[in-house]
């Protein structure tokens, strides 16, 4: 049997880390069986659905290299095999046309509540007669579909990550609405319902989804059997957590793809961090892999069952070690959008050779694609900020002549790494002053800050664009 998984988002949001998850945990099954991935937009809930949403999963799976081998499939253009599917249980007297009007229900819940009942559906129409749905349609009154469920059936299946679950028919709530109102026949179906068809329509031998669809499991397997379909396996993957122990929301701030990304994040690290939320190799000490490596080792044994608490120090940390092994020539690319969207012109001088050098200088002190932004503000801007550390080294006895000796110095030198260093030890002997004076005027001067990454390298940067000169001048006014 060829294995076959699906990820099926609903385009009512954008790309949640947790639907992300789910589609890691797939992807990572499929390849590990050599089965097919399979994308799926389910897109029934049309007063919610937006194309934007659309977009956003699509393109937030590709930017994360969870390459779909099938789709993707729109429910919305699959109406008439719904259609079908629940035609064919009304035939068979598995489901129902149930008129209950909405005052109705609500009367029911009440009544229910206040006798500190769980809330469920009565099933009042289930055996109506055709002269009492004649009735009920003179009345002028709508319909849906409902689906029989036996109170006294026992559902069990042997999932994969949670061993042997068994549901009750009777803990279900009634009889179920497969498909809403419709004055002129089958309306609209529901999730429940069009999420079994299309799973016996594209053969889907696993369905890998959060342990938060377990009641929505025991409904459908009753329907997968209804249908005369074969039941999938089922693994319920655990929830992603915040440090309270609740589900991650976007309470917590950023849960969106689109946000990780914006907030500095690759592709590679996050799904990286995403394949450790619920899972664990083999080797318990190894934490970076590619989507490949940690395909061949998965298997749902070592799936947790226990939520998983989302950590943006390891994320960090996870990102960070990409980043550090990252080729200069990727790191530039993936900078260059940062750099433009903050506004910083990469002309006058800023060519490639010299953005690589700069992210030459910078990337062993990066956690995150925009911690850039802060740390090449002074190669992109005329100016320098000074800081209260950087203003008192400018106004200690001696400084502004160390500068103006330097200044002199650049008159007839190219600053390079060698040159720069004569220069310093030139005005080092000059002025009888200690090196490291030098070195920490000079980069205040350059930069408003004593610290910062290397000013050797720094300098020779902020000269080839001409702007080591004018901050000179600058401090020394």
């Amino acid at each position: 049997m060829s294995v076959r998984v699906r990820i099926a988002p609903s385009p009512t949001g954008n790309l949640h880390i947790g639907t992300a998850r789910t589609a890691v945990f797939n992807y990572l099954f499929a390849h590990h069986q050599g089965g097919k991935f399979i994308l799926r937009i389910e897109d029934t809930d049309l007063e919610r659905s937006r194309p934007e949403y659309t977009d956003n999963i699509l393109q937030g799976l590709s930017w994360l290299g969870l390459n779909w081998d099938e789709g993707p499939f729109f429910q919305s253009q699959r109406l008439e095999l719904y259609q079908l599917a629940v035609k064919k249980l009304l035939d068979q007297g598995l489901a129902y046309r149930c008129y209950t009007t909405t005052e109705e229900l609500e009367a029911l819940r009440e009544l229910q509540k206040a006798r500190n009942e769980a809330p469920r559906y009565d099933n009042r129409h289930r055996d109506l007669t055709k002269e009492q749905e004649a009735e009920f349609v003179k009345q002028g009154r709508s319909h849906v579909i409902r689906f029989k469920i036996d109170d006294q059936r026992q559902i069990l299946w042997n999932d994969l990550v949670r061993g042997e679950v068994c549901w009750r028919g009777s803990d279900l709530g009634g009889d179920m609405v497969i498909a809403r109102a419709s004055d002129n026949g089958i309306g609209q179906p529901l999730y429940n319902f069009v999420v079994v068809v299309d799973d016996i329509d594209m053969e889907i031998t696993h369905v890998i989804r959060g342990e938060d669809h377990i009641a929505n499991t025991a409904k459908q397997i009753l329907l997968y059997q209804a249908l005369g379909a074969n039941i999938p396996d089922f693994a319920h993957t655990p929830l992603i957590l915040n440090q309270e122990g609740r589900k991650l929301s976007k309470r917590d701030g950023v849960t969106s793809i689109s946000d990780f990304q914006k907030m500095g994040f690759t592709a590679p690290a996050l799904v990286n961090y995403m394949t450790l939320l619920g899972w664990s190799a083999p080797d318990s000490t190894q934490e970076i892999f590619t989507l490949e490596e940690a395909a061949r080792e998965f298997t749902f044994d070592r799936v947790n069952k226990a939520g998983a608490k989302f950590d943006w120090d390891k994320l960090d940390w996870i990102n960070s070690q990409y980043i550090h092994n990252m080729p200069i020539e990727k790191l530039t690319d993936l900078l260059i959008p940062f750099w433009q969207d903050a506004g910083y012109s990469l002309t006058d001088g800023r060519d490639r050779p010299w953005l690589e050098q700069l992210v030459s200088l910078i990337a062993p002190s990066l956690t995150r694609l925009v911690d850039a932004l802060p740390m090449t503000k002074i190669f992109f801007t005329n100016g320098v900020e000074l800081t209260e550390e950087g203003r008192q080294q400018l106004d200690q006895e001696g400084v502004k002549a160390l500068l103006k000796a330097i200044l002199v110095a650049l008159d007839i030198n190219t600053v390079t790494g060698d040159t720069a260093q004569n220069i310093l030890k030139q005005v080092v002997k000059e002025q009888g002053v200690k090196k490291g004076l030098v070195m920490r005027s000079l980069r205040v001067a350059l930069t408003g800050d004593v610290h910062g990454p290397d000013l050797i390298e720094s300098w020779v940067l902020l000269n080839k664009i001409g702007l080591d000169k004018p901050r000179l001048s600058q401090a020394i006014i």
